[in-house]
């Protein structure tokens, strides 16, 4: 009886500390689900391949799409002094 309320009150501790985590996890795949959807730096295949990765992969897709698959934004030139 003291190990299950124990352990009762591990569960519930547990789930307190993974809630966050968990919601945060979703969210983030949610935003790289739209902007995969949305990003206009891809073409309709590309769009369509990353939305599968993603809703297939999960999480995992969601990371790849975040560090491989998402267009860099490019800077502007430099300009330098002196050179006009």
């Amino acid at each position: 009886m003291i190990a299950s309320i124990l352990l009762g009150g591990f569960g519930i501790l547990l789930a307190l500390l993974l809630a966050p985590i968990v919601l945060c996890v979703f969210a983030f795949w949610v935003w790289m689900l739209i902007h995969a959807a949305t990003n206009k730096g891809l073409t309709d295949t590309e769009k369509l391949m990353w939305v599968l990765i993603i809703v297939f992969v999960h999480f995992l897709g969601a990371l790849i799409y975040f560090f491989v698959g998402r267009p860099k934004g490019k800077l502007p030139p430099i300009s330098q002094p002196g050179l006009t």
